[in-house]
């Protein structure tokens, strides 16, 4: 008898236990917010000054400085789960400490923040799912180094034992192949196409053919030189990159241009402005401009030439050509990053060396959520290219939202840029770091895509880019994978 009372009252302590780990308490934070910033209401019950979080257990804080003063943006609890070690609001500065952050984990922690003028560099947030799973990869992954690095080992003797004349890696160059300069006097310069910030783009005509000239101020030097430096890498012709033809030097006024293969249509981004495209249409300027990126991605040797990867740093519509078969071609190299991968060439050439704040690093707009906010590894090239991929993300989605095919029983939207219906025309880097990084927001997709036979496809590309962790993001050529699927499958 005693020993069932026992085992019953084991049984009820185990079901509490269970029930309690289940149902943790909700965490309560201090809640102030302002117009701009009232998404947060949805985070949890409010009641006066306090909430009661539904999703989370973390309590945020962002403030921004003014006159010298911190000036509350949010209090609020956090609205998707992250890791929140920190009993206190520890505040993180932000954008040279003009705008703080913290998150908690005690209830109303958020109410009293706690920071230094000293930037720190602020660390990276993962998310809890991948922090749970973490302990069990660690393991995984050593036990498979172990057996790899074994079976390398044995492999390794057994060559040596059975060619003894094993010759060594060819050697890495990310040297640059010259071009012959052009005179600009063989040139035909006719209207202008564009107009940039560092440039001017004139449609011209050269040895009987059209063509782009690029023509940038001679105070530009270095825009020109770093771009000139990416188009005359070896092994960069192909064709989701815009054909360069040469560079030179206007005598009269010291100017510098780039002289590239005309695209008919424009940018991407006049593109969509002024049309609408069916499925197919819109599947191959997709595709054209995944491929162009992987490309520009990719590390490749070929006759004893090398061509390291390169991340654009700087994708966006405006920096996407259309030619007049329908196919994207990336243009614009003049942020992009040489990213030399092999031991004897292990450098970073490229904006981000120079990187000081957000200057250089993009299109407002297009910039992924670690790099708004500064919290990217600059030990990792990697972050660089999940950039890229983030920015693609955005891309795909201008282009689908301007498919016929995918509206068919409603009118097509007007092309805007990424975040304009949600933020406006003139977006701020402290809203899209509040919309974008800390509610974990994106631009929308259409709710009626769920029912479309490709919908869940075109959804999942779309969140697999621009995922918070830079790490889920697919590389550029899983998005060129899953795009030949997309026309495999639903051929419209």
């Amino acid at each position: 008898m005693i020993l069932q009372q026992w085992l019953v009252l084991a049984l009820e302590c185990t079901l509490i236990c269970i029930s309690s780990h289940a149902s943790p308490q909700k965490r309560q934070c201090a809640f102030q917010v302002t117009s701009q910033t009232s998404a947060y209401s949805a985070a949890g019950n409010v009641s006066g000054s306090v909430q009661l979080c539904k999703n989370t257990q973390c309590c945020v804080g962002f403030y921004h400085m003014s006159e010298g003063q911190l000036k509350v943006d949010v209090l609020a609890c956090d609205v998707v789960e992250k890791s929140c070690p920190d009993a206190t609001c520890k505040g993180q500065p932000r954008v040279n400490n003009n705008y703080i952050m913290c998150v908690c984990n005690t209830d109303l922690c958020n109410s009293n923040i706690t920071w230094t003028t000293e930037s720190e560099h602020p660390p990276r947030i993962y998310s809890a799912k991948l922090k749970k799973t973490a302990v069990n990869v660690l393991v995984v992954t050593l036990l498979l180094i172990c057996f790899g690095i074994i079976a390398l080992k044995w492999k390794k003797a057994s060559l040596q034992s059975s060619h003894p004349d094993f010759s060594a890696p060819a050697p890495c160059s990310c040297h640059t192949t010259r071009t012959s300069e052009i005179d600009i006097d063989h040139i035909e310069l006719q209207q202008v196409v564009g107009q940039g910030h560092f440039a001017t783009v004139f449609q011209g005509k050269y040895k009987g053919s059209m063509v782009a000239v690029k023509v940038l101020p001679a105070g530009w030097k270095y825009k020109f030189a770093a771009e000139k430096e990416i188009y005359e890498l070896p092994l960069m012709k192909h064709g989701g990159i815009v054909h360069f033809l040469g560079s030179g030097r206007k005598p009269d006024d010291s100017s510098w241009f780039i002289v590239l293969q005309l695209a008919e249509y424009g940018s991407l981004h006049s593109f969509l402005c002024k049309q609408t495209s069916s499925w197919m249409v819109s599947l191959k300027l997709c595709q054209s401009l995944s491929q162009g990126l992987s490309h520009l991605h990719s590390e490749l040797g070929s006759n004893d030439v090398h061509k390291p990867p390169v991340a654009h740093g700087d994708l966006s519509s405006f920096n996407v050509l259309v030619r007049a078969d329908g196919s994207c071609a990336l243009c614009d190299f003049g942020c992009s990053t040489i990213l030399c991968s092999c031991s004897r060439c292990r450098c970073w050439r490229g904006h981000v060396t120079n990187m000081e704040g957000h200057t250089q690093m993009g299109t407002l707009n297009y910039m992924s959520p670690e790099i708004l906010e500064g919290s990217v590894n600059l030990s990792s090239r990697y972050f660089l290219m999940q950039g890229d991929v983030y920015a693609l993300g955005l891309l795909l989605w201008e282009i689908w939202m301007r498919c016929s095919d995918l509206f068919e029983s409603s009118v097509v939207p007007q092309h805007l840029l990424p975040y304009e219906l949600e933020l406006g025309t003139s977006v701020t880097l402290d809203s899209l770091i509040l919309f974008v990084s800390h509610m974990d927001k994106r631009p929308s997709i259409p709710e009626h895509w769920e029912l479309l036979p490709q919908g869940s496809a075109l959804k999942e590309i779309l969140t697999e880019c621009w995922d918070c962790e830079p790490d889920a993001r697919l590389t550029a050529q899983r998005v060129v994978d899953r795009l030949v699927c997309l026309q495999s499958s639903y051929s419209l």
